[in-house]
């Protein structure tokens, strides 16, 4: 187990890191078109990745009131990616450090509606990896549309072969 999850978190941060890479060389107002996609713009969506590893990273700590990221409005487009890659690169440091005793460690938590749950660390983890995939594949889908090539393949396969 442990060893699958040191490459989902190497995975996730190489992943968000290429990622955001490409998207510090897309202009702003592509950041901010609306297209229809399920937070409605890549600057959205990018927010809510950076946001999910921030709720579970506290659920985890056992953080009792759970806090967003301060969501400035002024904030531009590399202060989020910065954010989003800092947290990324901090869940891949503890699953390093993380044992298998801690890992399998059940913790309990509240969703965002005030329902309690139970989980193994480890189911929280997949959870929050493959969450991120789906979410940097509807980024690559809004880059398309937008008329953007030459994005970078961010599979797992990918990662795998590149170690």
């Amino acid at each position: 187990m442990k060893q699958i999850l040191n490459q989902y978190a190497g995975y996730n941060y190489w992943a968000n890191k290429i990622i955001l890479e490409k998207l510090a060389r897309v202009p702003h107002e592509l950041w901010t078109l609306e297209n229809g996609s399920s937070f409605g713009s890549i600057y959205n969506t990018v927010v809510h990745m950076m946001e999910t590893e921030s709720v579970w990273w506290q659920r985890m700590k056992l953080k009792e009131r759970i806090e967003l990221p301060q969501k400035d409005p002024e904030q531009n487009d590399a202060a989020i990616s910065q954010k989003l890659l800092f947290q990324s690169k901090q869940w891949k440091e503890w699953v390093d450090a993380a044992n298998d005793k801690i890992i399998t460690h059940v913790f309990g938590y509240q969703n965002t509606h005030k329902e309690l749950f139970k989980q193994p660390i480890y189911e929280m983890l997949m959870h929050l990896f493959n969450h991120q995939s789906y979410h940097r594949g509807q980024i690559v889908t809004m880059l398309r549309q937008a008329g953007i090539d030459k994005i970078p393949a961010t599979d797992f396969i990918v990662f795998c072969r590149k170690k």
